[in-house]
């Protein structure tokens, strides 16, 4: 009885030991994770912050606004927003260290906070879970349904807890929206020697949800379920930008029914100028009043120029994989997100006023001299990854996970370059999870070596 009860106080020791050391190393990533907030004294913030959190307040949509990410800000502004980061925060940690055990590499806590600081000295991450945008959450959608559908050491529970998280995350922004349903759509269609029925399943029922939660969270503000108005001029701008709109209006002008014909010499050369400077598009209405003209000018031009719309849709596609810098839009001249937050949460208006972004002190050109080569040479990696964990016509897990994020790589910039136009931004709120893909994986070969691949619905022993 007394060697039982020894062995009893030794385990029940080793189990406490072992949750403070991940409260430990949870904590301690959190903290890694926000430093460049901690270090601004207020969270970040970009030109779309201001959208987002003005949504519950003015009851309308807006291009490219959906609601649910403002409808997250909108109880935390009382605290200056630092729930929202630290949920962020959480969410990525909680991501990262179910993608740990499902590489067979969960059993060390310290190997957690080692991970996170590598991916805090190497890539955009940090600034990611930082800043009041839904940027963090694209990658993390990816890494999600990678674990639904792929995960074997996945519990039942969790994997419901990561569809519901996929659906948020696809809430939170239009682009991350059309990526999760290509993605899930893509993952589902795969060999059934790759991805079971059940599997394919829950990530389609991922993809619903996304859908319905969107439609839900969009009603709250407008009263009725409908997607974020204005993704014809959102692709309107890019046509734009590659000369496709003024040969149409060559072409077509002059015409009664476009009112363009009367301003070609007047637009400018970027999307960006158009649609969110001082431009002609102002004079006609923005949105509403040039919404249908714009509409019937793509799609009037993807009937009359088929050839220049996929020449330049790819080459868009192949310029967004390579727009991979951190830190697009986060400047000190953010009058719009301002006046939001002056107007309607004047509580956090001092301590933004007070933060060093406002007072111009963040600057990225030594950040991106090591992230950009990182991001691109990791990206650039992934298909010999892929092909390494090629064994006997199966992938093992490290090559799955790197197939996923090559995929997503990939539809992202289709979605983010060929149907808006490229930035930076949409590159750099993906591109750290290649990193993350040749780090864990790396660890994970080096220790283990090439072994024979496991099937993704092959069900194995809990560990």
């Amino acid at each position: 009885m007394t060697f039982n009860a020894a062995v009893l106080d030794a385990h029940i020791s080793a189990r406490t030991e072992s949750r403070v050391g991940w409260c430990i190393a949870c904590f301690a990533s959190a903290g890694i994770l926000l430093l460049p907030a901690i270090w601004n004294g207020f969270p970040l913030l970009e030109y779309d912050t201001g959208g987002y959190l003005a949504r519950w307040f003015e009851g309308y949509l807006v291009p490219s606004r959906p609601a649910a990410y403002g409808l997250l800000l909108v109880p935390a502004a009382p605290f200056e927003f630092w729930p929202v980061l630290a949920l962020q925060a959480a969410a990525t940690i909680w991501i990262v260290a179910l993608l740990l055990r499902e590489l067979d590499l969960g059993s060390r806590p310290t190997l957690l906070g080692a991970v996170v600081a590598a991916l805090t000295c190497t890539t955009t991450l940090p600034w990611l879970t930082s800043i009041l945008l839904t940027d963090i959450f694209a990658g993390l959608a990816v890494l999600a349904l990678y674990l639904i559908v792929f995960g074997r050491n996945v519990g039942s529970g969790q994997r419901w807890a990561l569809i519901g998280f996929t659906a948020f995350a696809a809430a939170t922004h239009s682009a991350t929206l059309a990526l999760v349903i290509i993605l899930g759509c893509l993952i589902a269609l795969l060999p059934r020697r790759l991805v079971c029925l059940p599997r394919a399943g829950h990530a389609l029922l991922g993809v619903a949800l996304a859908v319905i939660m969107t439609l839900s969270a969009n009603r709250i503000i407008s009263g009725r379920f409908e997607f974020t108005p204005g993704g014809y001029g959102i692709i309107f701008g890019r046509m734009l930008e590659d000369g496709i709109v003024s040969r149409y209006l060559r072409d077509h002008c002059p015409d009664s029914r476009l009112r363009l014909c009367a301003f070609r010499d007047q637009l400018p050369a970027t999307a960006d100028e158009f649609l969110w400077d001082d431009s002609v598009f102002d004079r006609l209405g923005r949105f509403d009043g040039l919404g249908e003209e714009m509409r019937a000018i793509v799609l009037g031009s993807l009937r009359d120029y088929p050839l220049l719309q996929i020449k330049t849709a790819l080459a868009a596609t192949v310029m967004q994989l390579t727009r991979v810098a951190t830190g697009e839009g986060v400047v000190n001249t953010l009058w719009h997100t301002y006046g939001i937050v002056n107007r309607y949460t004047p509580a956090a208006g001092v301590a933004m006023r007070a933060a060093r972004q406002q007072r111009g002190e963040i600057r990225f050109h030594a950040i991106n001299a090591i992230h950009i080569p990182i991001a691109l040479g990791a990206m650039a990696l992934l298909p010999l990854f892929m092909a390494a964990g090629l064994k006997w016509s199966r992938f093992d897990q490290p090559a799955l996970l790197a197939g996923t994020i090559a995929a997503a790589l990939l539809v992202n910039a289709f979605v983010c370059g060929a149907l808006a136009n490229p930035h930076d931004r949409y590159g750099a709120r993906l591109t750290w999870l290649a990193p993350l893909v040749i780090l864990l994986g790396g660890i994970r070969l080096f220790r283990d070596g090439m072994k024979v691949p496991i099937a993704a619905c092959t069900v194995l022993p809990r560990r």
